[in-house]
């Protein structure tokens, strides 16, 4: 691939390649932008099948926590590490420690956190070769599981979204139809059934929609059926793309607000939601609890802080809604440009000061 050509199209700022052979480490570290901080984002271990695919995958992931963490009002620019390999054979303490030692040689460009295919243990290990390094156990002084952070945030973001879409926030008697009901769906859904909302559920592991048929009174409905329950909204809480040709035409929702990753198939998708009048609350803005919670973690973690900046999520979805309605686009569209609109303010910002600076050095 032309890489450079690559990584101007989306200006990213820096790729770097990290290998040992011994340990078998084969990572690539890419930072997209770091305008308003260091860069934040994850360690993914996969088997890709080649190695342009490991670093396409590294750059875009890269681009998304940009934005995400933008939109998220941090001051964290947006990174990603993917390593190549299969993190249940050719993982080893040796590589996570070599792996540490790059990050480390970034001086703080760059922090990493738990991803697909590592886990809290691993950057336990990364933790002892560099301190930039999130998500750590809470015996370290980390923020521990980040799903109830994440779920918290998209009942927030779920509740500026029926205000949007009802005229009200209040979500009890309503229906919510939950696919997937994993760790992060689970604490949602705690949270919709104690405002008296009503769940609908569906998931492939049985086990999960008995607990919430137990907990929350929930009916369980079979996966294939989720897409035509009669209801208010719908939270995709599972695998992404569940919003696409097939579904939009069978969803009876007013809403779309969940906490699954890359929920439109296409992005066109999101032009036809705002067309129908769904209202739609951007994935990586409604899900960034997770991300602001271990954020906080790099000032001394504190509980207390940490959920009162997740509850500002209403706020973020709502500030969406309103640049959708000021420039007449898709919420997913508006997420984007609100994330764009900040870096670039701050970006602007610096600018003017360093041309003021540079002025004042030249006159004396």
């Amino acid at each position: 691939m032309e890489l450079f050509k690559y990584m101007e199209q989306d200006e990213y700022e820096q790729v770097v390649f990290c290998q040992d052979k011994d340990s078998g480490l084969k990572a690539i570290i890419a930072i997209h932008d770091t305008t308003l901080g260091p860069a934040l984002g994850g360690t993914r271990m996969w088997t890709y099948a080649s190695e342009e695919d490991a670093v396409i995958d590294a750059l875009r992931l890269s681009k998304g926590m940009t934005y995400k963490n933008a939109a998220a009002g941090l001051n964290l620019g947006g990174g990603k590490t993917v390593i190549i390999g299969d993190p249940k054979k050719d993982k080893n303490e040796a590589m996570l420690r070599a792996f540490g030692r790059y990050i480390q040689g970034l001086n703080g460009r760059y922090i990493t956190a738990e991803d697909v295919g590592t886990t809290v243990e691993d950057m336990d290990t990364i933790y002892q070769e560099t301190n930039y390094v999130t998500g750590i156990s809470q015996a370290f002084g980390s923020s521990g599981n980040p799903s109830p952070a994440t779920a918290y945030g998209v009942y927030r973001g779920m509740k500026a979204a029926a205000k949007e879409a009802f005229g009200t926030d209040n979500l009890e008697g309503r229906v919510v139809a939950v696919q997937g009901v994993g760790n992060v769906a689970y604490h949602l859904c705690r949270h919709l059934h104690e405002e008296g909302a009503q769940l609908v559920v569906t998931d492939i592991d049985q086990d999960a929609v008995q607990r919430a048929v137990d907990d929350f009174e929930a009916k369980a409905v079979d996966p294939n059926d989720i897409y035509d329950v009669d209801c208010d909204i719908y939270a995709p809480c599972a695998l992404g793309a569940s919003v696409n040709d097939d579904t939009i035409s069978r969803l009876s929702a007013s809403v779309i607000a969940g906490s699954a990753n890359n929920q439109l198939a296409e992005s066109r998708h999101g032009d036809i939601l705002y067309e129908k009048g769904i209202v739609y609350a951007p994935d990586y803005v409604i899900n960034a609890g997770g991300v602001i919670n271990v954020a906080d973690e790099l000032y001394g973690y504190n509980r207390e802080r940490a959920m009162k900046k997740i509850e500002t999520i209403y706020d973020k979805i709502a500030k969406v809604f309103e640049i959708s309605k000021r420039d007449d686009i898709p919420t997913n569209v508006a997420a984007d440009r609100m994330a764009e609109e900040r870096i670039s303010s701050i970006h602007h910002a610096r600018s003017t000061f360093l041309q003021n600076e540079h002025h004042v050095i030249s006159r004396r």
